[in-house]
């Protein structure tokens, strides 16, 4: 998910009753920079739960891997965001490519996230299509094998907030989902801990007009895997609840809606001619809905602490609370450190590639009662984490 995007039929099981909200729990030790070790001393004790329970709380999700430091969904990132001590590890953004194998994109289109456009032998795969409802040129996966994808290299997506990262281009390939499952069982294995993973099913409708349906291919690969079960360490999450019901019905593992800004639609909602809107998800109505095919949610920061005109964070919604009455967990998307992603009152001068005080942001939104937090620099989130701990 991005904290920039705007973007049926229920089934109730007993999964949501078993796994509630997320409490204290174990954690592996954190490895990396020395204030993050710092960080791993004041860790949550463990806990005998398994499964969602084992989590600590708040849980610190590295989104899409230690994005703040190394480009976006690559094993590179992804190893970074285990080093500094994430709890869980979002990878990846499913997308899938022409022969029907899942990658791990922020987005279908390639053309800011590899350099593709360094590749003359695929000029002509530039194109515009219209992305759920929005008209997008660029190059898709959908238009590659996975054989010609791997011929590429990740590159930074935001260089003008982290020109640091840069240094990193064209070092990793593109990750495919089942890559991810194997990486994830070797790094348990070599860490001496279990490695939580989260991936997202994107533009679902989309793809499933194509022919290329997102959620069987997950299903599959899960089963394959043996990580299809409620305790097991990967979390499905969709910006379209019509995919998590469809994923509810395939598998048994922790599922979560996504919720963009309070107007905005999910795109299924646009396709199936459903007028609601997001504001109509998170009454308690609405999030009695979700809790009969989900165990969290998954909103923006501004659904749990609204901005007010100047930027300023407000006064806190009822969210967490309504929430919580109904048995979900709330991780919330997304914290970073630079200036721009911050709240008015916690940026320092105005460069966009200079970290403002996410400090004071991490603790205004862990009182509100968020069981985690989605973030681009899980180190600066564990030490905010145990700041919060230590009251």
């Amino acid at each position: 998910m991005d904290s920039d995007q705007t973007n049926g039929q229920t089934q109730a099981t007993g999964r949501r009753a078993l796994l509630g909200a997320a409490v204290l729990g174990a954690s592996g030790a954190v490895l990396g920079l020395p204030g993050a070790a710092r960080a791993a001393e004041s860790r949550p004790a463990a806990h005998a739960g398994r499964g969602l329970k084992s989590l600590p709380k708040p849980t610190i999700i590295g989104h899409r891997g230690a994005s703040g430091y190394r480009p976006e969904h690559t094993f590179g990132s992804y190893e970074l965001a285990l080093d500094l001590g994430a709890d869980i590890v979002e990878a990846g953004d499913l997308v899938p490519t022409k022969d029907g194998h899942l990658v791990c994109r922020h987005e279908p289109e390639i053309g800011g996230t590899t350099n593709v456009a360094d590749h003359p032998e695929f000029a002509g795969r530039r194109t515009t299509k219209v992305l759920d409802g929005v008209p997008v040129t660029g190059w898709f996966t959908e238009d590659f094998t996975l054989a010609e994808l791997k011929t590429l290299r990740a590159v930074e997506r935001i260089p003008a907030n982290r020109p640091h990262n840069t240094l990193y281009d064209g070092r990793w390939e593109i990750p495919t989902f089942e890559e991810v499952l194997k990486w994830q069982d070797e790094q348990t294995r070599k860490r001496g801990r279990q490695v939580w993973i989260y991936p997202e099913t994107k533009h679902p409708t989309y793809f499933r007009k194509l022919g290329l349906g997102l959620e069987e291919r997950v299903a599959k690969l899960l089963r394959k895997y043996g990580k299809d079960s409620r305790n097991a360490p990967v979390i499905i999450q969709s910006f379209e609840p019509s995919s998590i019901q469809r994923l509810n019905r395939l598998v048994d593992n922790p599922l979560v809606v996504l919720l963009s800004s309070a107007d905005s639609r999910p795109y299924d909602f646009v396709e199936a001619n459903d007028p609601r809107t997001v504001a109509d998800l998170i009454t308690p109505k609405g999030l009695r809905e979700i809790a009969g095919y989900a165990q969290g949610i998954g909103p923006t920061l501004d659904l749990v602490v609204p901005k007010n005109a100047d930027g300023t964070l407000g006064k806190p919604s009822t969210l967490v609370p309504d929430a919580h009455r109904v048995g979900l967990i709330l991780h919330p998307y997304t914290m970073r450190n630079e200036n721009p992603f911050l709240p008015a009152e916690y940026r320092k001068g105005s460069a966009a590639d200079a970290y403002g005080d996410p400090f004071g942001a991490f603790k205004t939104y862990f009182a509100t009662g968020i069981d985690g937090v989605f973030t681009d620099n899980a180190d600066t989130g564990l030490l905010a984490r145990a700041d919060f701990l230590k009251g």
